[in-house]
C-alpha cells in the first residue's frame, strides 16, 4: 500500500504516505464547492506531473554531470466541464540563469521530462504544453 486517505468532512482529506509518514491535505477548489485552502486532487495531478518531470530530468542530468538545483517548475491547470476534468496542463521549466547547457543536453533533458512516468500515465485527451527555458 502507498497511502491511507482519511475523509475529514467539509470536502477535505488527509493522505498519509505510509513509508515516510508525511501528510498531504486536500480541499475541493473554490469553483467546485470547496474553500480552496489546500491543494485539490486535480492540483495534485498537475503538481505530480511537474515534480516527476524535474525529478527524472535531475536523474538524467546527474548522469550527464549537470546539476539542476535551482530549476523552477511552474504548473497551470486548465479544467473542462461536462465531464469536469483536467483538459490542459501548462508546465514551464525554467533553468537557473547561471546554468549553461549545450544544445544536445537541452534536447536530452527535454526528452527525459516529456517521457517521465506521470506524463506517460496521463490520459491522452489531456493536452500538455511543456516549455523549457
Amino acid at each position: 500500500m502507498t497511502a491511507t486517505i482519511h475523509y475529514e468532512g467539509n470536502l477535505r482529506c488527509n493522505a498519509t504516505h505510509l513509508q515516510s509518514g508525511s501528510i498531504i491535505e486536500t480541499d475541493a477548489p473554490t469553483d467546485n464547492r470547496g474553500k480552496g485552502e489546500r491543494f485539490s486532487p486535480t492540483d495534485l495531478v498537475c503538481t505530480a506531473l511537474g515534480t516527476c518531470m524535474i525529478t527524472t530530468m535531475a536523474m538524467k542530468a546527474g548522469d550527464l554531470g549537470i546539476e539542476l538545483k535551482g530549476t523552477t517548475v511552474d504548473v497551470k491547470k486548465h479544467m473542462l466541464s461536462d465531464p469536469r476534468r483536467i483538459g490542459k496542463i501548462d508546465v514551464e521549466i525554467i533553468y537557473p540563469s547561471s546554468l549553461i547547457l549545450e544544445d544536445k543536453d537541452r534536447i536530452i533533458l527535454k526528452r527525459t521530462g516529456d517521457n517521465c512516468p506521470v506524463m506517460k500515465s496521463l490520459h491522452p485527451d489531456i493536452e500538455v504544453n511543456a516549455i523549457y527555458k
